[in-house]
């Protein structure tokens, strides 16, 4: 048996980090540039959501957790003599995983028999949360930490988020995007498609009107899934919303149909998370889509 460490990245709230039996190191989050607090305990995404919508020319900042709060972490771990598996925001928008890693040396220093592993995930919110939930299933199901290791290492890969955004301004002032092509999309009306894929965020393409954006993510899933191959339960498929819970069930609602229609054997099960802070301060508060990692299943 081995612990499960990971992020707020992955956008679990705190209940369901309780219920999972992990333990969720948090970023920080700046509404003023000045003073950062601590994600989900210091300020909950809900407030930071309403400041954003209140605010549209502020721009929020977030910052990753620090070497000592992973250290003070892992530190708890090893005096126990407990292994730890932790699982990090994507390395490709973050120096996460590097705090993690620095702090994972400076712990094993005083306990060089601890075993720390120290995963970059590839993944952001509704699919870093993915990849918690399958190592979860594998350390429930008797999975050693070798085990569980490979097969997230080599599984990592299949993580993949289709979503949109209200606007383009806020990935235009993170520099995700060139401002001119950011500009002629806002002034145009299109709806931008994102494609978030080995850790990072691209470009999707456009669509016309609000409703269009969705049945674009939902026609990007369908066709991530014949790419793929096997039905929609080898897969953990999660829609994730920003400030807007109810288009955000809306999107769950239309893509379980969706895939039921087109499986009509399977379950086609599908989650629902809100986005957190540290995806929304690139994407602005009205981020929406779904993603997609491929599942864990115990071999008979």
């Amino acid at each position: 048996m081995f612990d499960i460490i990971t992020d707020s990245a992955c956008d679990l709230t705190l209940d369901t980090a309780k219920q999972l039996g992990i333990e969720v190191v948090p970023f920080y989050v700046s509404l003023d540039g000045e003073h950062y607090r601590k994600e989900g305990l210091e300020i909950p995404v809900r407030d930071f959501y309403q400041f954003m919508v209140d605010n549209p020319a502020a721009y929020p900042k977030t910052s990753l957790a620090s070497i000592e709060d992973f250290e003070k972490t892992f530190r708890a771990h090893a005096e126990t003599g407990r292994d730890v598996l932790c699982l990090v925001f994507t390395g490709k928008m973050s120096g996460c995983v590097g705090s993690a890693r620095n702090a994972r040396d400076l712990v094993l220093e005083d306990y060089p028999d601890a075993r720390i592993e120290v995963i970059d995930s590839a993944a952001a919110t509704v699919t870093e949360s993915t990849m918690v939930e399958n190592a979860v299933a594998m350390r429930d199901a008797g999975c050693t930490l070798d085990e569980t290791v490979t097969w997230l290492e080599a599984e990592k890969s299949t993580n993949q988020i289709f979503f949109t955004v209200g606007d383009l301004d806020y990935l235009i002032k993170g520099g995700r995007i060139g401002k001119v092509t950011g500009r002629a999309a806002n002034m145009l009306g299109l709806k931008p498609m994102i494609l978030f894929k080995e850790g990072e965020i691209f470009s999707g393409g456009v669509a016309r009107g609000r409703q269009k954006s969705f049945e674009k993510a939902l026609e990007q899933l369908m066709n991530y899934l014949d790419a793929h191959g096997g039905t929609p339960d080898d897969y953990r498929i999660t829609v994730g919303y920003g400030y807007d819970a109810d288009e955000g069930k809306r999107l769950w609602m239309q893509t379980r149909a969706a895939l039921r229609a087109k499986y009509p054997g399977a379950q086609c099960e599908v989650g629902l998370l809100q986005i957190g802070c540290t995806i929304a301060v690139h994407t602005g508060p009205y981020a929406l889509g779904m993603g997609v990692m491929r599942r864990w299943k115990k071999q008979n």
